[in-house]
């Protein structure tokens, strides 16, 4: 099963080439990932049908007790069917539907493959996270498949809007899962359904709502519908699968996987029972007002959802049956529905049925299939949909009153279901609707059969399944005996013979055509009965927040450092200092230890004199060698206690630190600006001291409070049982690599989105070099100044000579080429030596940052292009895959995430060598913080020098 979801990440990943290689016959190799997935699904289907439940397991962070869990069972395989089966089919409708001209074909072929390996995960999942993690990638996916055409408004607004009506019921879901989880101590879903929490209390009904909201939002629920006739802007194929058989599916397949366990639970009959019935009747009803194709199938999937929720939340044995089968019968008339609506609009460039007509003889073949997947969805023998309507009628009527009254509902929102199927066919395939209107013909010759074939095998399955809906019943019973039986046992069949289901179907199907015949009296009298559509109150919200959002960000964002700074230190110490006022963690221990040595109390209070004279300073670079007096001076207190990597690493923090902010001062004034007031001042000297002496407060208290020995010495053993003399690097690449891999992608993350800020546009690629740059801004060349010679000057920097030679060092220069590469073998040799002396990765990373740091000081930014010619995203990006490779290796090698190995071999002359994996995740993390000194170089550096360059320039002229 995981290789299977994994297959289709991997063809995903593998589309841009494939469809840059084949065009639009890529469709085809993606298609073998879900049909693979179907052929499976299959052969798994007698024994499931048994009751046998396959499950997969991957311990991937055993000591979290993290895993990938999936499970194969009743439910899980009929939606796996729908997922890979459906999935399948429209790809290759996807070869006929699109051009190979088609802007970001590739993009959308990636995504939609990438959607089908998501929606497996989800029906696959047995873990509460993965399901949730899975939930929402479907939601990201299907964001970007509504707006493919992103140059369209009504697609950007479309896919916004999907995105967060799901996202918002996804987060809510969040809540309510991790609650019920921790309510039954325990995130297996299989678990969690045979042995469900008890629900007294209100945290149990509390998260059933919460899971409701993101299940209903998904499956676009009344209030939640909106979001789905907007998404009728993406291309048909996606109406066809996401919006037809997969990502709507996903709330009503949480629903019926939740309904054994809490269905007796309040509210959730309740709910499902009365929004499933309201929808169905309120989405049948818009139905009949529509006049596009796409939207009144929308509509129409609107009201059948709500049919689908009614049933599989209802909580009986029957009504899961007929759920069962409703949910393979939907897709099985939907999805060919909505791809006949891509036909037609391929061949007549119109989807409006006021404008469509004659188009029968034009297109039987197609018309053929509309009309068989037509018959499947308003019910009629001997398709597929008659079986599950009559089943759905029986097991409502054997309920009770609330059975009762969703059966009142579901039979009128049937007949509102025949008479939108009437609505539509007529609609394409019908005479004119008036003798004014043209008559629509087919132009592009004869329908492909890559478009038809799929359809029309969907269309057929209907009809093929009805009278063999014997072979569909064992798996369907099988998930229905999860649930308690009620009534007259019910078993699925063509015919039943007469009685109420039959005689309401009769109902049903004969106000239907009165419905459409009376269809123009209903439009006009529901326009002006009818409300603001929901797409303009959700547009309204929107522009209202949008405009709140700005307002308030008027008031707040002043663009005052000062402000900001001081409303940051000013919640902190308000909420620290009630936080201990309230738990009073002076109690709790006694006074710690403060010096060891009288070198300590000196270098301290040199330390904080440095930092009171930062105080009344008014000049910038003053200020900012004091701050950095204040760290070096923190590095040696590291050294007097014995922490030489510390030691090492605030060094070389803080000198990277200083390199930082004198860049950043090139562009700001020389002084401060004067303080306003007295009082201003007196404020924010407050508020430092404040928060000053409460941090300093904070760490008393904290290493007063110690109530357990220190972790030291077991640390200590820790690191010699496997040979080891470096406790600090040992900590950082293995005893807890997962906080430096974090640490490590937030460094990146951070780097590269403060740095952008100095880039209005690319910001991607190498520096260029001196010969590659046709400009000759701020190039000193001897030529330039002083004519041509018979020879160029030998200079120690290979880019010195674009420097004005008033702002030139030679002395600079030449201390520069003598230390780079030196400086470059003692960064390596930190990196290596990490086992046993201080080092390691951000520390080596560092040093060899500040060798490129010293060429270009000395030779400006052609000179750091010639020092590290590579892109700084490079070196990040190839930073972090080393790093996350090393820890997928342990998993796949080892036991764990970033389970560390040690490799032994025997070279010539160096003799017996061990290689651990930690060096290997070290060299990632050198070169992400080698790749983020690059970028704040190229960025705060180059970028900057580059913009002086002009600016004088245009002075000049």
């Amino acid at each position: 099963m995981l290789a299977l979801i994994a297959a289709h990440f991997v063809l995903a990943a593998c589309a841009t080439p494939l469809v840059r290689w084949l065009g639009r016959r890529a469709f085809l190799v993606l298609a073998l990932a879900p049909a693979a997935t179907t052929v499976w699904a299959f052969t798994q289907w007698a024994s499931v049908a048994d009751g046998a439940v396959r499950t997969e397991q991957w311990r991937w962070a055993p000591a979290l007790d993290l895993s990938i869990a999936l499970r194969l069972d009743a439910l899980g395989l009929l939606l796996t069917v729908l997922a890979g089966g459906v999935g399948t089919l429209v790809l290759v409708y996807c070869t006929g539907y699109f051009g190979d001209d088609e802007p970001g074909l590739a993009n959308f072929a990636g995504t939609l493959t990438a959607f089908a390996g998501a929606m497996l995960g989800l029906v696959l999942a047995d873990d509460l996270i993965l399901l949730y993690v899975f939930w929402e990638l479907t939601t990201v996916f299907s964001f970007l498949l509504i707006g493919h055409l992103s140059a369209k408004k009504a697609n950007r607004r479309s896919a916004l809007q999907a995105l967060l009506v799901t996202t918002v019921g996804g987060l809510a879901m969040l809540v309510g899962l991790l609650m019920l989880g921790q309510a039954a101590g325990t995130y297996r879903i299989s678990v969690l359904v045979a042995h469900p929490p008890p629900p007294g209390g209100t945290a149990v009904p509390v998260a059933l709502v919460l899971v409701l909201a993101g299940a209903l939002s998904k499956s676009a629920i009344w209030p939640f519908s909106l979001w789905l006739p907007g998404a009728m802007a993406a291309p048909t194929p996606v109406s066809a699968y996401l919006h037809a058989a997969a990502m709507v599916k996903g709330g009503i397949y949480l629903v019926a996987r939740f309904s054994p366990a809490f269905a007796a639970v309040a509210p959730w009959r309740g709910v499902t029972l009365t929004l499933g019935a309201a929808t169905m009747l309120l989405g049948g009803w818009r139905a009949l007002r529509e006049t596009d194709l796409k939207r009144i199938l929308a509509y129409g999937t609107v009201s059948q959802l709500g049919f689908l929720t009614a049933l599989v939340g209802a909580g009986s044995r029957y009504t899961a049956l007929a759920g069962a089968t409703m949910l393979l019968t939907h897709a099985l008339f939907k999805a060919p529905l909505f791809l006949v609506v891509g036909i037609v609009d391929h061949a007549t460039g119109s989807r409006d049925i006021r404008r469509l007509a004659g188009l029968a003889r034009a297109m039987p073949v197609v018309c053929g299939t509309a009309c068989l997947a037509g018959a499947s969805m308003a019910g009629l023998p001997p398709f597929l949909g008659f079986v599950a309507k009559e089943a759905s009628f029986a097991a409502l009527w054997a309920g009770g009153t609330a059975d009762r009254l969703t059966l009142y509902a579901t039979v009128a929102g049937s007949a509102l279901t025949t008479a939108y199927t009437l609505r539509f066919l007529y609609g394409a395939f019908g005479p004119a609707t008036s003798p004014d209107l043209p008559r629509a013909t087919a132009h592009g010759g004869r329908t492909k059969a890559a478009l038809w074939a799929p359809t029309a095998l969907l269309a057929l399955a209907g009809l093929v399944l009805g009278p063999a809906v014997g072979r569909l019943a064992p798996l369907m019973e099988r998930y229905a005996a999860a649930f308690p039986s009620r009534g007259t046992p019910y078993h699925l069949a063509l015919w039943h013979g007469t009685g109420l289901p039959l005689t309401l179907s009769e109902i049903a199907w004969a106000a239907g055509v009165a419905l459409f015949v009376v269809r123009n009296h209903l439009v006009r009298w529901g326009k002006r009965l009818a409300l603001p559509s929901a797409e303009a109150a959700f547009a309204q919200i929107l522009w209202q927040t949008e405009r709140f959002a700005l307002q308030l960000t008027g008031s707040i964002q002043r663009g005052s450092l000062p402000v900001y700074l001081g409303t940051a230190l000013l919640v902190f110490s308000g909420a620290e200092a009630a936080a201990l006022f309230t738990d009073r963690p002076w109690a709790w221990g006694g006074a710690p230890h403060l010096w060891d040595d009288a070198g300590q109390i000196a270098v301290a209070a040199a330390v904080a004199a440095a930092g009171v004279l930062c105080l009344p300073t008014r000049q910038r670079m003053k200020a900012v060698v004091l701050a950095g007096t204040t760290g070096y001076g923190t590095g040696v207190l590291f050294v007097l206690q014995g922490a030489p990597d510390l030691a090492l690493t605030q060094f070389t923090v803080e000198t990277t630190s200083i390199v930082v902010f004198v860049l950043v001062l090139r562009r700001l004034p020389h002084r401060f600006p004067p303080t306003a007031t007295v009082w201003r001042r007196a404020l924010h000297a407050a508020l430092g001291v404040t928060a000053g002496t409460l941090a300093a407060g904070l760490t008393y208290l904290a290493v007063a409070a110690r109530r357990h020995p220190a972790a030291g010495a077991a640390m200590v053993a820790e690191t010699a049982h496997d040979g080891l003399k470096n406790v600090v690097a040992t900590i950082l690449v293995d005893l807890r690599a997962w906080d430096t891999m974090g640490e490590s992608a937030v460094l990146a993350v951070a780097a590269v989105g403060v740095t952008s800020l100095v880039y209005l546009r690319r910001r991607a690629g190498a520096l260029p070099r001196a010969q590659e740059d046709g400009s000759t801004a701020g190039v000193w060349a001897s030529e330039v100044r002083a004519g041509p010679r018979a020879a160029p000057e030998r200079t120690w920097l290979a880019a010195g000579d674009t420097l004005d030679p008033d702002r030139r060092s030679v002395v600079f220069e030449v201390v520069a080429r003598l230390v780079f590469h030196p400086i470059l073998v003692l960064s390596l040799y930190l990196l290596f030596c990490a086992e046993n002396l201080p080092g390691g990765g951000f520390t080596a990373g560092l040093v060899a940052g500040l060798a490129l740091v010293v060429r270009y000081l000395a030779g400006g930014r052609y000179e750091l292009a010639e020092a590290a010619p590579v892109d700084a995203g490079f070196l990040l990006g190839t930073g972090l895959m080393i790093s996350v490779g090393t820890g997928l290796g342990g998993l796949v090698l080892g036991s764990d995430v970033l389970d560390s190995a040690v490799f032994h071999t025997r070279l010539p002359l160096f003799g017996e060598v061990h290689v651990p994996s930690s060096v290997l995740f070290d060299f990632g993390v050198y070169l992400l913080v080698l790749g983020v000194v690059l970028d704040v170089l190229r960025s705060l550096g180059a970028k900057i020098d580059q913009q002086i360059e002009r600016e004088e320039a245009r002075r000049k002229a």
